[in-house]
């Protein structure tokens, strides 16, 4: 059994890591890679960043958490910077790899990349396998083919709750064997062509990228403040790190599984017993799912304007309103506090999401595709299906089976902060 390599990339993970797994029990030893892909750190069509500060940070906390990891068992993260189609066969021959094992991906460029990638390592003899890692349900136990995967999601989760199990997770190695491997080097956000990720301590939580600190975070919200009894009452809240879980970050860099979110929750349940906000933890891991699944399903169509349902739909890029947009002044307070959070901290409430997603698309009238790039250079927690998936949704381009969703912001506001306190916090000492 020769030399492989597990190539990580959004899988920062050891437990539940099915590429490892399999890598460790097919190989004489493994070589743990991550490369930092050029291509990540560039500007889109949309004039926005690929990956902002406060992203990059979290991954480089993360490459460090999984490195020291790795060193626990005798093995190391090897990180290079380039082209993974580039780097990958270059480090193939420096160990004689015959074979990379790796996540497998669903959205258009990642999708792209990993053909590339398994093209070029195909020519000097080394052929790449992918696994799914990233999804509640595994894709192969869908009760149903990828084309006829339904378009409204309560159709979805009613056949899927009924029809499929979710898999038992893939415990941490008990050994893996590498060779030696040389201390890790990271790059400085400086490096990577972006400012320090300075985060306002008004931010609910001051992430930190890592499966150790997913971990703690998960078993703090479940177990120790439990916050997870009443998470379907408190979930649209906007203030204070506990109202919601907060695992979306570590969930998006693959820190956290959602199987091991799932499992825990189910531990919980053993020993406190289920309730609608047990139920509805679950439930929202199926919404990611969902949107992983569709983007699967439909590919580069929901990252068009017109989205899955190649609907006609106006929406320009006035770049002085969308400018005001981003930095919290359309004079819309609610509107411009949620803004302003995401804008200092990489961070916002999944109410405030909806909220500013509307208002951009509905009453700026704006082209959804500009809002959904800006999202994908700031948030901490991006993650290309959920967050396209989502904007196409608000937009009416998605998986909205009503016509038009547009949130009436002073409505929002009144009922999910009557007393002012998220506004006051994040308009006042601007």
């Amino acid at each position: 059994m020769p030399v492989s390599i597990v190539w990580f990339k959004t899988d920062l993970r050891l437990h539940d890591n099915e590429a490892l797994v399999r890598a460790i029990q097919q190989s004489d030893s493994v070589v743990p890679v991550f490369c930092i892909d050029e291509g990540q750190f560039g500007t889109t069509k949309f004039g926005f960043k690929k990956t902002g500060s406060f992203r990059a940070q979290f991954l480089l906390e993360s490459l460090a958490d999984l490195d020291a990891q790795l060193r626990q068992y005798q093995s190391g993260l090897v990180v290079v910077k380039g082209v993974p189609e580039e780097e990958l066969p270059r480090l193939a021959r420096l160990y004689n790899a015959k074979k990379v094992y790796a996540k497998k991906e669903v959205t258009t460029d990642e999708k792209k990349q990993e053909e590339r990638v398994a093209a070029a390592l195909w020519k000097q003899g080394c052929v790449v396998e992918t696994f799914s890692t990233s999804t509640l349900y595994h894709a192969e136990d869908l009760p149903f083919p990828l084309k006829g995967i339904p378009d409204v999601f309560t159709t979805f989760r009613k056949k899927i709750e009924k029809e499929a199990g979710i898999r038992p997770v893939f415990k941490k190695p008990e050994h893996i064997p590498s060779p030696v491997i040389a201390p890790l080097e990271l790059p400085s956000l400086q490096d990577l062509g972006l400012k320090p990720a300075v985060t306002d301590p008004r931010g609910v939580l001051p992430f930190k990228g890592g499966e150790t600190e997913g971990l703690k975070r998960l078993n703090y919200y479940i177990f120790e403040q439990q916050g997870i009894a009443t998470y379907k009452d408190t979930r649209n809240g906007m203030v204070g790190a506990d109202y919601s879980s907060k695992f979306s970050p570590w969930l998006a860099m693959g820190c956290l599984s959602p199987r091991e979110v799932y499992h825990e929750v189910k531990k919980y349940e053993e020993k406190f017993g289920a309730n609608k906000s047990t139920y509805w933890m679950i439930f929202e891991l199926l919404w990611r799912d969902y949107f992983r699944f569709m983007m699967k399903k439909h590919r580069q169509r929901l990252f068009l304007k017109g989205g899955i349902k190649n609907k006609p739909v106006g929406g320009g890029c006035n770049p002085d309103v969308i400018q005001k947009w981003i930095d919290g002044e359309t004079g819309q307070d609610f509107i411009d506090a949620n803004m302003r959070e995401l804008k200092l901290t990489g961070y916002m409430s999944n109410r405030g999401r909806q909220n500013v997603a509307s208002y951009f698309c509905h009453d700026l009238g704006q082209d959804w595709r500009y809002g959904a790039a800006y999202f994908e250079e700031i948030l901490i927690d991006y993650d290309p299906s959920s967050n396209w998936g989502n904007w196409a949704y608000i937009a009416g381009v998605g998986n909205d089976p009503r016509e038009e969703r547009q949130f009436n912001p002073q409505k929002q506001a009144s009922d999910y902060d009557a007393d002012m306190s998220y506004r006051n916090l994040w308009l006042n000492n601007k």
